[in-house]
């Protein structure tokens, strides 16, 4: 609707979770180094934690694609209230077992193994990615232990992610889990952006869309995003293009602190008022490789000597040494090559 007006190709902050718009704040690295990690290397269960809208499915959409384009088959399951008779016939189907496996678990289950170790001679991985994992049924996480437990005797084959919001870590807990605790080899957690990583998040969508977003955001706009927004990415995207849409129907080219306030609170997203999100549980990672450290540093440096306070002066143009300017064109994570 506003794209022609601000000089965008597309819509900059669709709530889709599209890997072509992904940029990877140091969390968010992190993550997809271990999601990478944990099924390739075959480690048997990785936990990802995050707050809704933190980017959880956006990661793991990405770490898919990149999976398939290598060979790797990981069945991907986002709908976790399942019966256990419908979880057996997901497997069966998303891994092209066969009507007989999908009508016994047995069967689906000698079925499983002998594709996973015909696969795993091959050099190939198969493994199971489960979103929303904070909703599974005890009985299913149970399944799921079991099903992880299949290996050769030097290393686990069927690798396992669990994604979900932190209520998961709590269910992990649970003397009831302890097992299913016990194997998870690796965990991470996706935290809200600061200040610098939320510029150069909204920077990186305009630039996408073939804008510039220091034409098109003040510098206390921006502030004032982050600060609604509390930093988590789904609610910078509801913000940012409903000021967008604001603009535009104010015939201006720039969105102000005064039209970010009002959307915010239009949407109930009062940055006095607004809980701070739980802190997830500390993340154990694997070696984050140089070019990942290298994007970081580089995304790092964009807000030197800023402060998350708001200036006193009126909301103005930034210049192309404002806030947007450390903003480097957005950079995918090197792990995958």
């Amino acid at each position: 609707m506003y794209e022609k007006f601000f000089g965008l190709r597309e819509l900059p902050f669709q709530l889709a979770p599209n890997p072509r718009f992904l940029l990877l704040s140091t969390s968010h690295s992190e993550a997809l180094s271990n999601l990478e990690y944990g099924i390739t290397a075959r480690k048997g269960m990785t936990v990802l934690l995050g707050e809704a809208g933190t980017g959880k499915t956006t990661i793991i959409r990405t770490a898919m694609q990149k999976w398939a384009s290598a060979g790797h088959l990981v069945s991907y399951i986002n709908n976790p209230t399942l019966t256990r008779d419908e979880f057996v016939e997901s497997l069966a189907s998303t891994f092209d077992l066969g009507a007989e496996a999908a009508a016994s678990k047995p069967r689906m289950l000698l079925a499983l193994t002998d594709l996973v170790m015909r696969r795993y001679a091959q050099g190939l991985v198969t493994g199971l990615l489960i979103d929303e994992a904070q909703s599974l049924s005890d009985e299913l996480l149970e399944e799921i232990r079991l099903l992880a437990n299949v290996e050769t005797a030097d290393e686990k084959v069927f690798p396992v992610v669990l994604a979900g919001q932190p209520e998961l870590a709590d269910r992990l807990n649970t003397v009831g889990l302890r097992q299913l605790k016990q194997r998870i080899a690796l965990r991470c957690a996706l935290l809200p952006l600061d200040l610098k990583e939320t510029a150069a998040y909204i920077a990186g969508r305009i630039r996408l869309a073939g804008g510039v977003a220091g034409q098109v955001f003040t510098r206390e706009a921006v502030i004032a995003i982050h600060e609604h927004s509390r930093g988590i990415p789904r609610v910078i995207n509801v913000i940012a293009d409903n000021t967008l849409l604001t603009a535009f129907a104010a015939n201006t080219r720039r969105v102000t602190r005064q039209m970010v306030d009002d959307v915010s609170r239009d949407f109930d997203l009062s940055a006095e008022t607004q809980a701070e999100p739980a802190a997830p549980p500390l993340r154990v990672v694997p070696p984050v490789s140089p070019a990942a450290r290298a994007s970081n540093s580089a995304s790092a440096s964009m807000f030197e000597g800023t402060t998350a306070q708001p200036p006193a002066a009126a909301d103005r143009p930034e210049p192309e040494d404002g806030i947007f300017a450390a903003a480097s064109p957005r950079r995918r994570f090197g792990f995958f090559g």
